[in-house]
C-alpha cells in the first residue's frame, strides 16, 4: 500500500515522500479502514522531527485520525453477531499511528460514525481534536456551565474546538490569537472575547473580563506564569502541549493561594480501554451537538496525499485557521 514515509532526519517537510509499505496486520477486535482522508496535527510534525516517537507497538507511520470505509473486520468469539459495524460503513476514528496510509488498522471500539450531514473530509478533522479537547476541558478541567475558559491559539485545531465545545457546554470563552485575521476567525466561532496577543497584554484583558476558571494551554513557556495570573480562585490550568519551552518556573505559593489545580494529559499513550471509554463518551455527549449544528467542523485546507510536504509546511507556518487534512 502507499503511505507517507520519512527520509533523512525529518527536520524539513520536504523529507516526507510517498512510498510503498505492507498493509497492517489485522488483530482480533480490529477493523481495517480504507483511508479517504487523514487529519494533520501538531503531534505529526513533532513525530516527523523525531521528538514525539510512537508508543510501543504503534505504527511508525504518521497520522492520528482518519475517515474512510471499513474494508475488513476481525472479531474474536466474545463479540457475537451484533457489533454495530459492517464492511462498507463510512467511519472516522482515532488511531495510534498509521493514518497517512491507504489502509489503517483500528480497534473497533475506537470507531465513530461519520456525523449526519458531514463529508468524509470534515469527519477526518474530528477524532483527535474532539477527544483531546473533551478529555482535557470537560474531564481534567471539570468545566462547569457558566464558568469561563481561556484558550490560546484560537485559530488552531485545538483552540477552535475549545471555543466550539466550551460554548456548546454553556461556558464563556476567552481566546487569544495573533493578528487581526486570526482574531476575527476566533470571534466568528463564537468566542465571547478575543485578544490579539501580539497587540495587547492578554493578562490585563482577561482580568478585566473577570478572570478564567479553566485555562487550556498549548503554549507553556512564559505563558505559564501569565495563565496563573489570569486564574480565578479554585481555577484549573490544563496543559496539553507546549509551543514554547516545556520547563517553567513556578512559585508554589501562587498555586496554594488560589487553591488552584495544575494538570494535563496526552491522548496517544492512553490504553486501548481508556480510549474506548473516551470514544464512547464523546459519541454520547458531543456527536449529537455536531449533528445538531451546535459544534461545527472547521477544515481550513485539504491537500492531496502526495502534497503532504506542503501540508506540513503550512502547519509549520502557523498560518492555518482550523484543521488541515490530507485526501487519499
Amino acid at each position: 500500500m502507499k503511505a507517507i514515509l520519512i527520509s533523512g532526519d525529518g527536520q524539513n517537510p520536504s523529507d516526507l515522500y510517498v512510498g510503498e509499505t505492507p498493509r497492517p496486520d489485522l488483530a482480533p477486535g480490529h477493523v481495517l479502514i480504507r483511508t479517504r482522508f487523514a487529519g494533520v496535527n501538531r503531534p505529526d510534525i513533532l513525530q516527523r522531527r523525531g521528538v514525539y516517537p510512537p508508543p510501543p507497538g504503534a505504527s511508525p507511520i504518521l497520522g492520528l485520525e482518519v475517515s474512510g470505509i471499513i474494508d475488513a473486520i476481525n472479531l474474536p468469539e466474545p463479540y457475537g453477531d451484533d457489533i454495530g459495524w459492517a464492511v462498507g460503513d463510512e467511519v472516522c476514528a482515532l488511531v495510534n499511528g498509521g493514518g497517512y496510509a491507504e489502509f489503517v488498522a483500528v480497534d473497533i471500539r475506537h470507531l465513530l460514525p461519520v456525523p449526519k450531514g458531514l463529508s468524509l473530509a470534515q469527519a477526518a478533522s474530528l477524532p483527535e481534536t474532539v477527544l483531546t479537547v473533551y478529555a482535557n476541558l470537560m474531564e481534567h478541567g471539570s468545566l462547569q456551565v457558566g464558568e469561563t475558559v481561556l484558550v490560546h491559539g484560537g485559530n488552531s485545531g485545538i483552540g477552535a474546538m475549545t471555543i466550539l465545545l466550551g460554548k456548546a457546554f454553556g461556558a464563556r470563552v476567552i481566546a487569544t490569537a495573533r493578528g487581526a485575521a486570526k482574531c476575527a476567525f476566533a470571534r466568528d466561532l463564537g468566542a465571547d472575547l478575543v485578544i490579539d496577543s501580539d497587540a495587547e497584554d492578554f493578562v490585563a484583558a482577561v482580568k478585566a473580563a473577570g478572570g478564567a476558571d479553566v485555562v487550556l494551554d498549548i503554549v507553556a513557556g512564559d505563558f505559564f506564569g501569565k495563565n496563573l495570573a489570569c486564574l480565578n480562585m479554585r481555577g484549573r490550568i490544563v496543559q496539553v502541549g507546549f509551543g514554547k519551552e516545556s520547563t517553567v518556573e513556578l512559585d508554589l505559593r501562587r498555586i496554594i493561594a488560589k487553591f488552584a489545580i495544575l494538570t494535563g494529559s496526552m491522548l496517544r499513550p492512553r490504553s486501548p480501554d481508556e480510549k474506548a471509554r473516551l470514544t464512547a463518551k464523546v459519541h454520547e455527549r458531543v456527536w449529537p451537538l455536531i449533528e445538531d449544528g451546535k459544534i461545527r467542523t472547521v477544515v481550513d485546507r485539504t491537500f492531496d496525499f502526495a502534497d503532504a510536504p506542503a501540508a506540513h509546511a503550512y502547519m509549520d507556518s502557523g498560518a492555518h485557521t482550523g484543521k488541515v487534512v490530507l485526501k487519499l
